[in-house]
């Protein structure tokens, strides 16, 4: 579980422990949060493990995959819910140092990560499942630090779901509307009144979404119940992008 400590990452993690999965989930920064998700896995009788690992540094995920998870057992699904502490900027204000390192930080860390863990999958024939946005389905304004390196993510997925699919590794992605949890609650004073009542205005089911309801969706994407689905996008945006 790479970004296990996040609010979303958190839900994805206690909902693979539920599930019957041991879970080892990577961290950036916070060792309390993560540890916090560790015991909580632990108390519902599964086996966890935090790594503290930066996916942008390519040393410590070759490092990571090399030494650290065979030690710990097979590989069944690679759950990647990281992503960069983003702004909110108009395009015509974004800088290109900005742009760059949002996506060396997002879209060339799950690189690196999918580079490093592939071998590891076509031995189990795992799975891969991918966190990404809504906004490639509709525009959200201000949202290009978001969208952006997703969209190179959603392509890589497509990818390795054509590819690899000969040798049993399947790639799926959840992309996600507004969800009160993780990053929309970081970005919360960029979210204001008017802005808010656009988001109900332009949904369906006129709330957002919770961090519960998308790991029931990883969970789905990783168990043998989606077998034969591979290459594929869920959008979990209570109707947003229709």
């Amino acid at each position: 579980m790479i970004g296990g400590s996040g609010g979303i990452g958190q839900a994805i993690c206690l909902k693979l422990a539920e599930a019957g999965t041991d879970v080892i989930l990577t961290y950036r920064s916070s060792q309390a949060a993560a540890d916090q998700v560790k015991n909580g896995i632990e108390q519902v009788g599964q086996k966890a493990h935090a790594c503290r690992l930066a996916i942008d540094q390519e040393n410590q995920v070759k490092k990571f995959f090399d030494t650290t998870i065979p030690d710990l057992g097979p590989i069944h699904t690679i759950v990647n819910a990281s992503g960069a502490s983003i702004s909110m900027p108009w395009i015509s204000e974004l800088t290109p140092t900005e742009l760059r390192n949002v996506i060396d930080s997002d879209a060339n860390g799950f690189f690196n990560v999918v580079h490093y863990s592939l071998p590891l999958l076509r031995q189990t024939a795992g799975s891969y499942v991918a966190i990404s946005t809504a906004g490639l389905k509709r525009w959200p304004t201000r949202d290009v630090l978001s969208v952006v390196p997703k969209a190179a993510i959603d392509a890589l997925m497509t990818g390795i779901a054509q590819e690899e699919g000969r040798f049993g590794v399947r790639a799926n992605t959840v992309a996600l509307g507004l969800i009160d949890a993780g990053l929309f609650q970081r970005l919360a004073e960029h979210y204001d009144e008017r802005y808010m009542k656009a988001v109900f205005q332009n949904s369906a089911l006129k709330r957002l979404g919770t961090a519960e309801e998308v790991a029931d969706a990883v969970v789905f994407f990783a168990s043998n119940r989606a077998s034969y689905v591979t290459g594929q996008t869920l959008v979990l945006d209570g109707g947003f992008s229709l």
